[in-house]
């Protein structure tokens, strides 16, 4: 079989009328590029070029072979090209997974930038509130809140979510303000049919009134009334500054739930995704304190 590597080196030779050029541009031996034409024109059956002391001539089918060869040449250095600026600027379509509440609060500024800055570039944006399996889904890119599980993802930090219990002034009025304790009894917002909540250390095991799948939509039912939630701090903080809820328990989260950008592996990383996470990582919302009114 003929190398295409040979079918490069031949025309390399004919551009540059000499074997000595031709061996110095590619940084071999004027003894390695002759032995290897040889070889060339022995496996063709024909001969390429006619050699004199003082220069190169190429025979009318070298001339013709020379042609396909060269245009051979083209197609790798454009190749090779594309593939090295695919590396220094995105090109192509990424894939992101986000949990909805993130991606809707959060990752509008951050694609908008990137889709601006880099016109080659598209975005498919997957809103999902559960686990996301990146190499399986064909995902480049995903954020991830809660304890990381797979080891094999490369995972950089954003921030950490803070988390409330909250509850409305209505609700509070009629129930008053729960301690701890009475958490167990009290009426609330789960996302289960029996959940375990921790408030100042002590555990309960909680019967929710309401069940959802949607943390929105807890928000909105504590606004309403219906009772305590559990809830993010970027979903109830307006609410909690317009005096809509009120937190309970004290000012400190019930807890911190880690926020990471993910991919799947460092090596050779497509620019498209290292520009990505950089955005993410240079647009996202840090945990601010939530101010009550």
């Amino acid at each position: 079989m003929i190398s295409p590597a040979d079918m490069m080196l031949f025309a390399a030779v004919v551009r540059a009328e000499s074997f000595t050029r031709a061996a110095r541009q590619l940084g071999i031996t004027k003894q390695t590029v002759s032995e290897r034409i040889s070889k060339l024109e022995e496996q063709l059956g024909v001969r390429l070029l006619e050699r004199t002391t003082r220069r190169l001539r190429v025979t009318g089918a070298g001339a013709t072979y020379y042609e396909r060869c060269a245009a051979i040449a083209a197609q790798i250095d454009e190749a090779n090209s594309e593939v090295q600026q695919r590396q220094e600027e995105p090109v192509g379509l990424l894939r992101v997974s986000s949990p909805m509440l993130y991606g809707r609060r959060y990752l509008t500024p951050v694609i908008s930038e990137y889709l601006a800055r880099y016109p080659q570039a598209r975005v498919e944006l997957v809103l999902a509130d559960r686990r996301i399996h990146l190499i399986e889904e064909g995902l480049d890119v995903a954020i991830h809140i809660g304890p990381l599980n797979d080891s094999s993802l490369v995972a950089r930090k954003l921030g950490e979510g803070p988390v409330h219990f909250v509850a409305s002034p209505r609700y509070l009025s009629k129930y008053g303000m729960p301690s701890a304790q009475q958490l167990r009894s009290a009426r609330c917002i789960g996302f289960s049919a029996f959940e375990t909540w921790e408030a100042e250390g002590v555990k309960s095991r909680i019967d929710p009134v309401l069940t959802v799948n949607d943390h929105e939509f807890a928000c909105e039912a504590a606004i309403a009334g219906v009772g305590i939630a559990r809830v993010p701090a970027i979903l109830c903080r307006d609410a909690v500054r317009d005096g809509r809820l009120k937190i309970l328990f004290g000012r400190k989260p019930v807890m911190l739930r880690p926020i990471h950008v993910v991919y799947p592996s460092r090596l050779k990383l497509p620019a498209k995704v290292r520009l990505f996470v950089d955005a993410v990582a240079a647009l996202a919302e840090p945990g601010l304190p939530i101010r009550e009114r």
